[in-house]
């Protein structure tokens, strides 16, 4: 018995080489009079044009295509784009794998959620027990630890592709470059450095032939989707490089930690801002508003990693370029946190 509702919403399916159980979940979310239903058609090729006709003969439907295979993420902005453009007047999409992991009422489900909570991004979250395939088990519980230090939010579905959007985050969305699996795991960094709010649902897990269906590449695709959690590793990394460069070159000329320490925060300050604000942690708000906070961050920090250096030198007796390692170290976490979790996050209303 399919779930009621008002038809506030959109269902957004991005789909290649579809089994013939996509025009059955189509047709059943159409008789439930859910509201429009976009299908993208992601380069398929003729083997499937009949598929997509039928498709295409089911009332509600708007079916868009690709010439060529251009990715999930493409496909989603492709749909995204056509219903802010044509849907002016719904509070948002649901979008939904045509793989036949996701249940009509589940679909429903996380649309109600949506209209009841219009400015939210819903996830559609699967329990991972029983007879989940492995590749889906192991994709997610590494890319839930990571995600959990990416974002500061603890999601137990990083991967779902069922998920309510709000209206006033697609925009943003369409922003994002790139186009493959990755785009879903932009799409929580740029939520919730929008301060967008995430609420689990839980939904069924279905896996059709040990999920034959998805054209998940378990190794490609993640790779993809972990390069961008490398960025994050990789900027910190060569700014503590060009840090403890610059502070045992001028330590060995001058012999004073703290002139050393300011030189080396200040040449360091000039490299990360600008990486930091636009390529890792994806901030838009003016300089006004973020560098005067990633100011004292730095301040603070170079204060607390001083008093460690000469606590660790004066005290314990150890060389000053060891001291200054572990004392980076140690506040390396805190750092990145209040960078992720105050500096570029807005704390103001989602737009």
């Amino acid at each position: 018995m399919l779930l009621p509702t008002n038809g506030q919403f959109a269902v957004l399916i991005p789909a290649y080489r579809p089994g013939e159980i996509v025009v059955e979940l189509v047709r059943t979310l159409a008789q439930s009079h859910v509201g429009p239903i976009i299908v993208v058609d992601d380069g398929s090729g003729a083997e499937f044009a009949e598929r997509f006709r039928d498709i295409e003969q089911i009332p509600a439907v708007h079916l868009l295509g690709h010439a060529i295979n251009l990715g999930k993420g493409a496909a989603l902005k492709t749909g995204i784009n056509h219903f802010l453009c044509a849907f002016p007047n719904l509070i948002g999409l649901v979008t939904a794998d045509a793989d036949g992991q996701h249940a009509a009422n589940d679909i429903l489900r996380v649309g109600t959620q949506l209209t009841a909570r219009p400015e939210t991004l819903i996830l559609g979250t699967r329990q991972f027990d029983g007879r989940v395939p492995l590749r889906s088990r192991l994709g997610n519980q590494v890319s839930r630890a990571l995600v959990r230090l990416l974002i500061g939010q603890r999601l137990s579905d990083t991967q779902t592709g069922l998920r309510g959007i709000p209206r006033s985050l697609l925009p943003h969305l369409l922003r994002i470059s790139v186009s493959g699996y990755d785009f879903e795991l932009e799409m929580l960094i740029t939520a919730k450095h929008l301060a967008y709010p995430m609420r689990e649902e839980s939904v069924r897990t279905i896996y059709l032939d040990g999920n034959r269906n998805s054209h998940f590449n378990p190794i490609l695709d993640s790779t993809r989707i972990y390069f961008i959690l490398l960025r994050f590793g990789t900027l910190s990394l060569l700014t503590a490089l060009v840090d403890n460069i610059v502070f045992f070159t001028a330590y060995h000329f001058t012999g004073g930690i703290g002139r050393s320490q300011m030189l080396a925060r200040l040449v360091s300050v000039v490299f990360n801002y600008a990486s930091a604000r636009r390529l890792v942690f994806l901030s838009k708000q003016e300089h006004r508003i973020v560098l005067p906070k990633y100011l004292l961050l730095v301040l603070c920090s170079g204060l607390l990693s001083y008093s460690l250096i000469r606590l660790l030198t004066s005290t314990f007796g150890m060389h000053v370029m060891p001291a200054k390692l572990l004392a980076e170290g140690l506040i390396f976490i805190a750092n990145f946190t209040i960078q992720r979790d105050f500096v570029f996050t807005r704390r103001d209303s989602a737009p």
